[in-house]
This record gives C-alpha cells, structure tokens and sequence, in this order.
C-alpha cells in the first residue's frame, strides 16, 4: 500500500511535468474563516442534549463555542452569519468503515490501493495512502459524510485504519486518529474449507490460524519489553511495533464477523486476551446480544441494504438488525457499505438512507441519528472531537433542508473542523452540464 502510494505519487508529478491531463477532483479544500461564524434559525440536533427550536451554533476558531436558543447565545459583533431559518443543524455523519479514498475505480487497477499482498501486514497504515483528490470524496461530502474510518483489506490481518476528516491538501492535514484499530478478518481464521473438507481438516486448520495468531502477539509483547529496557540495542521491527498497541489493549480489534460461532469466537479470543474488541458486520450479533453487553463490545454494521445470510432468513433480517441490537442495549453504529463489496466506497454517499433504512424497519428516528453520528464517534474513539455538537468540539457540521435521512433532503451548507467546504462534486457538474444542453437542443 505504501509502496503503491509512492509510485502513484510519482506518476502523478511526471504527468504534471509534461503537461498531461491529470484525474482529479477540483474542489478546494476550505479555509478556516478569520471571525466567528454563527449559524441562526435553525432547528438545532446537538445528539447529546434536547433538540433546540430556532437556535444558534457558534463557531470560532475551528471549534463550536456556544449551542443554544438564539434568544441565550450572544453573537459577536461582526460575525459572519450562516442564515439557517427553516433547516435543520446537525453533526456530520461518520462513516464508520470505509475505504474511501482508497479505491477509485475496481476495473482500472492503478486506482485500487486498498490491500497489500500476503496475510499478515500489521504495520500497513491506511491512511498514509489516501488519495485527498478522490473524486469519490466530495461526492459522500455532498450529501453529509464528514468523516470516515478508512481501513485496509485483506485476507487476515489487514493492518491499521484511521479516521480521516474527508476535506485537506494532504493525508497530515485530513488525518484525526491513527492507528483508530486493527483491522483482522476474523471469518479467515474460521475454517471454511479446502482440498481436504472433513471435520477434523478444518478444526486442524482452524487450530493453526489461531496458534499464528497467538504467537504474533506474543512476540509484540516481548519486543516491546525489550525495546523499552533496551531501546538502542532492539532493532525496530515495524511488524511488531504495530501489534504492541493492540497487544496491550491500547487500540482495539476490528474483527470481521457476521455468523454467530464468528462473533463468539471473536468475542471470547478477546477477552481471554484482554483485548478491545469491535465486531464488524454483525448480521447474527443480535443472537449473542446478551454476550456482546456483558463485555461491552460494540457493532459496526456495513449498512442495512443487506442480503439474508441464509436462505431460510426472513427477507428483511438484515433491515431489522439495528432495531433488534438496540432493544437489546448493544451499543453500535451504521457504515454505509462492507468495503469490498460492488461500490465500495462509492456508496458512503448512501450512509443516510441506510440508517433511514432501519428506521423504516423499527429503530427510533433518533437513534438512527446517532448511529451514524455520536455512536459512530464513541465506538471509533473520537467522540472528544466530533459526532455531537458541543461546545469544546470540533465545528464539523451540516445545514440540512429537510430531514437528515430522507432521500429528498438536501444538505445547504457544511463545515469541517470550522472550514466550510465546497459541497460540488462531478456528478452534480455532470447534471448541470447536460440539463443545460438539452435546454439548448430544445431550444432550436
């Protein structure tokens, strides 16, 4: 990944050299205004307090100052005014798990830079490689995903994932946790058959991935005791030096797991390794509900525009699972889509309408909200700095015409980390170009 990242980059400069065409979005990213901003009028969805009728958000230095009724926040004199009567202020959305900004286009190889080769690549750190100028990006920007968990894939141990603000010049400027996880498939150390299919083969193999797995860990464990007692005569292993974190339970686990044997399996590899665990995908997690509440382990689940996972599933089994892990009080968030599946990252623009989905078959409106906010921000570990708006925090906010999950609504005005951002992307300037060309061809 990073050796592709390093080649794409320089591709790119021989491009610019001789004057070629080079694809790219042309969206500026946004620049921190030199007053406050207050944004007035609307009906104001902090998340971690009582919705507020005609409120004001305040905005100084990046950060929100004051969220309140308009007729209880002072305005500065000579802020700029973001008039907002008659829409609704919310958090940006987080995509929870994505790898936007990694993948482009899954026919033309040289724009796919999600994976490395192999199996085991702890020290690939995803977010280096990102590409600022996806075009993919200001699409989801559009429509109200802020920010994201950008993630490797892979067989086994995937690597690292950070949470990116998706606006910036650069991978340092977008960057806002990283390492946020470890990224493991746990479904690859669940034996799924081979060459040879019988019960004792698989439990064979699945007993080798695990050993693998263990001895990985260990040897962290022990480089990073020989490392802290003797820092200049332990040669650095970067391999390690990834797993020391997650050894130590300083970040956590992300494990692929729909199947309930997965999940359980997962579950209990973690807390016998003391581990902080994060299912992703959690088709079944509502049938080991009561085990992921005793050791506090939350979901992420890659949307709700899912297929059954058996053939015997009622038809709406993966619409309902949002609404089945909240009556049961597990803690989880909404992604727009399982990353590597057709569209990918394309689709974080659907992050709304797949939360939206889940009101419609049972979950509360405003927990669906959250989902794809607040909670999005505690499972990821970044909730300090974004998924509510609070004073202290980072001014990353939506202005919407309408309701944050409707299909019609639209999103009027957005700021990251205070910046408000450009909300044009290619599709929209695609639509106008050809709008006014058949005005022109009907107006021969």
């Amino acid at each position: 990944m990073i050796r592709r990242h390093i080649l794409r980059t320089a591709a790119g400069l021989l491009l610019a050299l001789v004057a070629l065409p080079a694809s790219a979005n042309d969206q500026i990213p946004g620049e921190l205004p030199k007053g406050p901003v207050a944004i007035v009028g609307g009906t104001v969805y902090p998340l971690d307090a009582a919705t507020i009728a005609d409120g004001v958000v305040l905005v100084e230095a990046g950060r929100i100052t004051a969220v309140g009724p308009k007729a209880q926040v002072p305005i500065p004199a000579g802020a700029a005014i973001v008039d907002a009567t008659g829409k609704n202020v919310y958090p940006g959305m987080i995509d929870a798990y994505s790898d936007i900004g990694l993948r482009e286009i899954d026919a033309v190889d040289v724009t796919v830079d999600n994976r490395e080769t192999g199996r085991i690549n702890p020290n690939v750190r995803s977010w280096v490689a990102i590409n600022p100028d996806s075009e993919l990006i200001p699409v989801a920007r559009s429509n109200g995903v802020l920010t994201s968990l950008v993630a490797p894939a892979g067989p086994l141990l995937a690597g690292q994932a950070g949470v990116v603000r998706l606006d910036g010049w650069t991978w340092e400027e977008m960057l806002m946790l990283g390492p946020a996880a470890m990224v493991i498939s746990w479904d690859s150390l669940e034996n799924r058959g081979g060459d040879d299919d019988s019960p004792q083969a698989r439990a064979s193999a699945r007993e080798k991935r695990y050993q693998e797995l263990d001895e990985l860990l260990a040897q962290a464990e022990r480089y990073a005791i020989l490392r802290e007692a003797n820092p200049d005569q332990q040669p650095i292993d970067l391999r390690l030096e990834a797993l020391v974190a997650l050894a130590r339970g300083q970040v956590p686990l992300i494990a692929s797991a729909d199947q309930r044997g997965t999940i359980e399996a997962a579950v209990a590899y973690a807390v016998g390794r003391k581990l902080r665990l994060i299912i992703y995908g959690g088709h079944d997690a509502p049938a080991c509900a009561e085990l992921l509440v005793r050791h506090q382990v939350p979901v992420i689940l890659p949307g709700t525009f899912r297929l059954p996972l058996r053939r015997d599933d009622a038809y709406d089994s993966a619409y309902t699972v949002p609404a089945r892990l909240h009556q049961a009080g597990v803690k989880f968030c909404i992604a727009a889509e399982r990353s590597g599946y057709p569209g990918g990252a394309s689709n974080a623009r659907n992050l709304p309408f797949q939360a939206g989905n889940a009101v419609a078959y049972g979950l509360d409106p405003n927990v669906a909200i959250r989902a794809v906010t607040l909670s999005a921000a505690e499972i990821l570990g970044v909730a300090g700095q974004v998924g509510s708006l609070s004073p202290g925090k980072e001014a990353t906010l939506l202005v919407v015409e309408g309701d944050l999950l409707e299909v019609d609504s639209q999103v009027r005005y957005a700021m990251i980390q205070g910046r408000p951002v450009d909300l044009g992307n290619k599709q929209i300037s695609l639509y106008r170009k050809y709008q006014e060309k058949y005005r022109r061809l009907e107006g021969r």
